[in-house]
């Protein structure tokens, strides 16, 4: 999917808010160019060419390649966070805002799995300050899950006898749709985030929920 449209719900996607249409144009080109190569075996001669425009053009918008990688990753967690969040504060039973916060955070790593696999992976590439604004976002990610779990297992829905342990256990099977999934195989990421949905609901042991969360 191009990541500058937007999806079938309407929504806008990553890059929508970033302006001029030539600093998108950069961001867009880096995304594809850092999944393809990995952040350190790409040039920005590389990420230039694939957004039909001169090396210098680059500098003009983004001082360095470490930059791109920040606006990348700054922009991507941000929307991934915004998913757990609405969903930990959103109404129903803890079981079925952890079924919307796991279904939501999964489609969007499958929709955006290019987008996905460099916000993911290529976050030792940061600057020390870049590094710490974005870590700072991911332990927020964590507490939105937590949160969630926790919920559960005071209303006595959930069995989880390490909270903390199994946070991370949700957040990495989610994170990892992005590394296998293929647009061009046999599950959409509907689809795959309810399957997912449904694993994580018994992985907290909240028995008879199905991927909607229903009990």
């Amino acid at each position: 999917m191009d990541v500058e449209r937007k999806n079938a719900g309407g929504r806008a996607e990553a890059w929508g808010d970033i302006t001029p249409d030539a600093a998108r144009r950069l961001v867009s080109a880096a995304v594809h160019a850092f999944a393809e190569r990995g952040y350190h075996a790409t040039t920005t001669r590389d990420i230039a060419g694939r957004a039909g425009m001169s090396p210098a053009a680059l500098y003009i918008h983004y001082k360095t390649k470490e930059e791109l990688l920040y606006q990348i990753s700054k922009v991507g967690h941000r929307l991934a966070l915004d998913i757990l969040e609405e969903a930990r504060d959103g109404g129903g039973t803890p079981a079925e805002r952890l079924a919307a916060a796991v279904r939501g955070f999964v489609r969007w790593h499958a929709e955006h799995h290019t987008t996905a696999r460099v916000v993911q992976y290529e976050l030792g590439a940061l600057g020390e300050e870049h590094h710490a604004e974005v870590i700072a976002m991911r332990r927020d990610t964590d507490a939105a899950v937590r949160s969630i779990i926790e919920d559960g297992v005071r209303a006595g829905d959930f069995d989880v006898p390490d909270v903390r342990g199994t946070t991370v256990a949700v957040l990495s099977l989610c994170i990892d749709v992005a590394r296998w999934f293929n647009a061009r195989g046999r599950s959409t990421p509907d689809e795959v985030g309810d399957l997912y949905a449904g694993l994580v609901l018994r992985m907290v042991g909240a028995e008879g929920a199905d991927g909607r969360g229903q009990r």
